[in-house]
């Protein structure tokens, strides 16, 4: 099995396979809105992955169709124990840890060093939660409904312990419980899939519901986007920050996304607000060394460093303007990450009437804590 390619197999179906994707709605829509109803399942938050078995040989491909097969050599072991001997699956590589999905000690398995991966994959190992298949030994089941393909599934008994078949329910109320207990799990939502659904590659056929919330954030500076010049600055993203109990402001992550010509004006208008690097609360962080790996947490005392390199940001220009921590501003966020925002949020508004130093990570809604063992026995 050669690790680094896609190439190996010779199945009904073959790689690349661009996974089905879906389309963010707001709330969790009604089986009987969609003709011949609904299934709702979990939203795993972790790598998505298309599987291709073919006897001995195994290749694990990514959402962007890169082959991921040498950094999960314990998920490659259990398809080979756990699968049918010809199979194509779709599904999500996940990490479980105190039960609940830890995504950012999934990212620590993406590295060079084969040493390193394989002892992360023996402490730490991952598992493959599957949600569709495509093939089965000589038989392509991209075009029969979604209903077929998941009694097929689930004939394959995928129960552990390193491979699981995904949870799922064709009730809607249900589904919208499923909504708010498993966030507590580090779930990201829920999927809705038509159950007369073909398997249609790169389409955005599935429905996604993912939560949403807000946060009075300071700001404490910006980046600049990859297409400013000295002439025509222009803004790429804001930087956030929350006060903790001992009331030191931690970097919580990014606001993004604003049209072209907003970019320019934000710079205009945040100008007053600069400051120099040795009277901003992250000032230690500007000479500190941003060593491989840093990026999740450096020196001065603990804190997240927004301007850290790490084996994610290589090669990027991660230094930051700082700005006088005075503005606040509200943003939507899905969820946490520790003590970070998931994903990068969106800008809602500035909130002139809040006092930077009241934005502190008490006013975070808080999940219930849900044990993930209950829903899969791999996070026991």
């Amino acid at each position: 099995m050669r690790g680094d390619s896609i190439t190996d197999v010779d199945l009904p179906v073959m790689p690349p396979v661009a996974p089905m994707l879906a389309r963010a709605v707001t709330g969790v829509p009604a089986s009987s809105s969609v003709r011949g109803g609904l299934s709702y399942e979990p939203k795993w938050d972790g790598f998505r992955c298309i599987v291709f078995r073919d006897g001995d040989e195994v290749e694990l491909a990514s959402r962007n169709l890169k082959p991921i097969t040498r950094y999960f050599p314990e998920v490659v072991g259990a398809v080979l124990a756990e699968t049918p001997v010809r199979c194509v699956l779709d599904g999500e590589i996940i990490l479980a840890r105190d039960g609940r999905l830890d995504f950012e000690a999934l990212q620590q398995r993406i590295h060079p060093a084969d040493s390193r991966v394989r002892r992360l994959a023996a402490e730490t190992p991952a598992a493959l939660v599957v949600f569709d298949v495509l093939a089965l030994d000589d038989q392509d089941l991209r075009s029969e409904p979604h209903a077929s393909r998941r009694e097929r599934l689930l004939s394959l008994g995928l129960a552990g312990p390193g491979v699981f078949t995904t949870p799922a329910t064709q009730d809607t109320a249900v589904a919208a419980e499923w909504f708010d207990l498993f966030e507590g799990a580090g779930l990201d939502g829920i999927v809705a899939k038509a159950l007369d659904g073909v398997y249609a590659p790169g389409a955005r056929t599935m429905i996604k519901v993912k939560h949403e919330r807000t946060a009075d954030c300071v700001l404490a500076g910006y980046r600049l986007h990859a297409s400013s010049t000295p002439e025509a600055p222009l803004l790429g993203s804001l930087l956030l920050g929350l006060y903790d109990e001992a009331g030191t402001l931690q970097s919580v992550g990014v606001a993004a996304s604003f049209p072209m010509a907003r970019r320019a004006a934000l710079v205009e208008e945040l100008a007053s607000l600069e400051t120099g690097a040795e009277d901003h609360p992250w000032a230690a962080w500007q000479e500190a060394d941003g060593g491989p790996g840093s990026g999740a947490s450096g020196s001065g005392g603990g804190q997240r460093r927004p301007g850290a390199v790490s084996r994610w940001s290589a090669g990027k220009d991660l230094s930051f303007v700082p700005l006088r921590p005075e503005r606040v501003v509200e943003v939507a966020y899905d969820h946490m990450e520790g003590t970070r925002f998931r994903h990068t949020t969106q800008f809602r508004r500035w909130r002139e009437d809040r006092d930077p130093a009241s934005c502190t990570y008490a006013q975070l809604e808080e999940p219930v804590k849900y044990d993930l063992s209950t829903l899969l026995p791999v996070a026991r």
